[in-house]
């Protein structure tokens, strides 16, 4: 039994796939330079939004776009909206001591409800 062996391939180190045929999707490299004039490229695909500022993998700093002549990309800042809060939709809707006169009534209700008399009546 020892004289006969299998012989075959070693699972999962190499494919059985050929590359013929095989066509990649469209790409575009784009340059970026950081604060200590290292540049570096990434590969995105060509239909992505190529972000403005990219982290570089060798240093870690961020570097900024170049475009096709080597100067900086400046992007145009984005106008964000403040986020509300459910308070200040509150006061949109009512004045401070309209919101007040509300609440002395609900704690007037729940005091009844619960049978306690109204402090300082």
């Amino acid at each position: 039994m020892a004289d006969r062996s299998l012989r075959g391939m070693r699972l999962g180190t190499q494919s059985l796939q050929s590359e013929v045929g095989v066509e990649f999707s469209p790409r575009k490299k784009s340059v970026y330079r950081t604060s200590d004039g290292e540049t570096f490229e990434m590969v995105f695909a060509a239909d992505a939004e190529v972000p403005g500022v990219w982290e570089s993998a060798k240093s870690g700093m961020e570097g900024v776009l170049l475009d096709d002549d080597g100067v900086a990309v400046i992007s145009e800042a984005v106008e964000t909206k403040i986020p509300r809060s459910h308070w200040d939709m509150l006061l949109e809707r009512r004045t401070r001591p309209e919101l007040e006169e509300l609440l002395q009534e609900r704690l007037d209700f729940l005091r009844a409800r619960r049978g306690q008399q109204k402090i300082g009546a």
